[in-house]
């Protein structure tokens, strides 16, 4: 695999990165806010368990819809405005959920959230390739992997001090933390259109002999992936539809946990949560972060992309099982460091499988495909967690189910294979 000269990898690294790993913040931020949210937000409103996991998870259906058409404008119109114009949309709705009162109300601007952020995601992955290649992409897509991790470092103490805001100018606490959270991604999101390029050949930062040199390697490695064909045909490759089940199970496994880890942690802790709560619900993601840039690392260097794929989601199985087989707190803490940990470094690897062998618009559709999947996944993960603990009447069963997503994925990831060569432009190029 065709890598770029350790100084331009750097320059275009440190110029894109940290914007993207900015803007990937504020999407887990204002996606997963509504797990702080919870009690507070069911106290002041009276919404049931039940109603409340069906509100956390609409937000996927609406998000899944229009994933596919939403990648396959950005290929069309650029990064820089429908960037913009997602991040714009959804930091407004994330605001309006200071006005969820009833079941209706937070039905709707939870599907709403859902299609707003729409094509968030797999338009970065989508971006990264336009940028980096193949032989250096899991390092960077682990580096914006770093925005979960972060969003909960920062985002949990944020979100637990804006939750003892309770009363403040006669707002709640958790109308503080939709409004001001929502607000700061329509920032972030009007600060993209300007700092954004659609593709090096734009890049006024780079001269021109690094402008040509980046593209020439992207163009000599996309020449021999599938760049063309039919949408349909595309997307109904067994290859791709494999990579929608694994990816469905990992993210049902995300959710299942990210959803509810502030309440669990404040089970453990013996405590509501708040700004304690923030701070250790913290410490879960710092062991992400590292994760997150040592297991791509590892995985771009020894080429074991699927062995080292299937040992993170092993281990982060296991840790799902034991944060609630553990009553102690410490050791539950613990147990949820190797869940986090495995569940988001994982994630930047799996990302190399299909952009390993699909490039322009057949890659803006698969990988918005295999998201919509990944949407799927956290939709059910709520339904799925609250049925089991109340079809076993243990409120460890829904996380053991959840383990057992995992596991399955894992058991899956071992049977990645490239897809046949129909032709010779079309050769597959990634490794395993």
């Amino acid at each position: 695999m065709k890598t770029l000269p350790a100084p331009l990898l750097a320059k275009v690294s440190w110029r894109l990165l940290p914007f993207l790993l900015l803007m990937y913040i504020m999407a887990f931020l204002d996606r997963a806010n509504v797990g702080f949210a919870k009690q507070a937000f069911q106290a002041d409103t009276g919404i049931s368990d039940t109603a409340f996991a069906f509100g956390a998870g609409v937000f996927f259906a609406g998000y899944a819809l229009l994933e596919v058409p939403s990648n396959l404008i950005l290929h069309r119109v650029g990064a820089k405005l429908w960037m913009c114009r997602i991040m714009v949309t959804w930091g407004l709705v994330s605001a309006a959920m200071m006005f969820a009162h009833n079941e209706t109300t937070f039905y709707v601007l939870r599907f709403l959230l859902g299609v707003a952020e729409a094509g968030f995601f797999p338009g970065v992955i989508l971006y990264l390739t336009y940028w980096f290649p193949n032989a250096s992409r899991g390092k960077a897509m682990g580096f914006f992997y770093f925005g979960a991790p972060l969003a909960f470092i920062f985002g949990s103490p944020l979100s637990g001090l804006l939750l003892e805001m309770d009363g403040l100018l006669g707002a709640h606490g958790w109308q503080w933390l939709f409004a001001v959270e929502g607000l700061m991604a329509t920032a972030v999101g009007i600060w993209a259109y300007f700092y954004l390029d659609n593709r090096p050949a734009d890049a006024k930062w780079l001269s021109a002999d690094e402008r040509q040199q980046l593209q020439q390697v992207l163009d000599e490695e996309d020449s021999g992936k599938q760049s063309h064909g039919r949408l349909l045909k595309v997307l109904c490759q067994p290859a791709v539809l494999y990579l929608c089940l694994i990816y469905l199970l990992i993210q049902a496994s995300v959710y299942g946990v990210v959803f509810y880890l502030p309440s669990q942690v404040a089970g453990l802790l013996g405590t509501k949560v708040g700004l304690l709560v923030g701070v250790v619900s913290a410490i879960p993601w710092l062991c992400a972060l590292f994760a997150a840039w040592k297991v791509p690392a590892l995985a771009d260097r020894t080429g074991q992309r699927r062995r080292v794929a299937a040992a993170t989601l092993v281990v982060s199985g296991l840790g799902i099982a034991a944060s609630v087989t553990f009553a102690n707190p410490l050791l539950g803490i613990i147990a949820l460091c190797f869940a986090a940990s495995g569940f988001i470094s994982v994630q930047p690897v799996f990302w190399t499988f299909p952009t390993g062998f699909l490039a322009g618009s057949t890659a803006a559709a698969a990988i918005a495909l295999i998201n919509s999947f990944g949407a799927l996944g956290g939709f059910i993960a709520p339904i799925l967690k609250n049925w089991a603990e109340g079809a076993f009447h243990s409120p460890a069963a829904g996380l053991y189910l959840l383990a057992c997503t995992t596991f399955i994925a894992a058991a899956l990831v071992l049977g990645i294979q490239a897809p046949r060569q129909a032709a010779p432009q079309n050769r597959a190029t990634y490794q395993h």
